[in-house]
């Protein structure tokens, strides 16, 4: 298992969702991600508005980590 496969705080399975929005909300050079849920609650928002950034960063087709 890497730092990539499962979610740092509580351990949840991480997607190519949850990686490409930690490094685009965070970092580039993050080397440990949270899910979904758990980045919601570190940026203190919800679920939805982290999945409508996501949805939003993939419809744009500019972001090089949602293609």
């Amino acid at each position: 298992m890497s730092a990539y496969d499962n979610c740092f705080k509580c351990g949840a399975s991480l997607g190519s969702d949850d990686i490409a929005i930690n490094q685009k909300l965070i970092s580039r050079n993050v080397r440990e991600f949270m899910c979904i849920d758990c980045l919601a609650a570190y940026f203190n928002t919800t679920r939805k508005a982290i999945e409508e950034r996501i949805d939003y960063y993939r419809k744009s087709g500019e972001c090089t980590l949602f293609r």
